[in-house]
């Protein structure tokens, strides 16, 4: 038997949830860009720039709320035993 089969990691104490990849924010700052392009341009590109912008925001706000409904309520906490003395350098 091998030392590392030995040795387990277990459980995760603590798990970490990353949000799904999107569009919504490349969206939100195209329809940004496009009412600031509306200043110095035909005024319908901000009207369009700003529908888009919001129905992105809309959209991105309902994902998220939806990611933190999926989250689980209670998570094991672990705690990791430190050295009460500094750890000195082997030389």
């Amino acid at each position: 038997m091998t030392v590392a089969a030995g040795l387990r990691n277990g459980e995760p104490t603590e798990l970490v949830y990353l949000p799904e990849s999107s569009w919504q924010p490349a969206l939100i700052a195209f329809g940004l860009a496009a009412v600031v392009a509306s200043i110095f341009t035909w005024w319908p590109y901000g009207v369009a720039g700003a529908i888009v912008a919001l129905v992105a925001l809309i959209g991105w706000m309902r994902d998220a709320r939806y990611a933190y409904s999926r989250l689980p309520r209670r998570q094991r906490v672990a705690t990791a035993v430190l050295p009460a003395t500094p750890l000195e350098r082997s030389e």
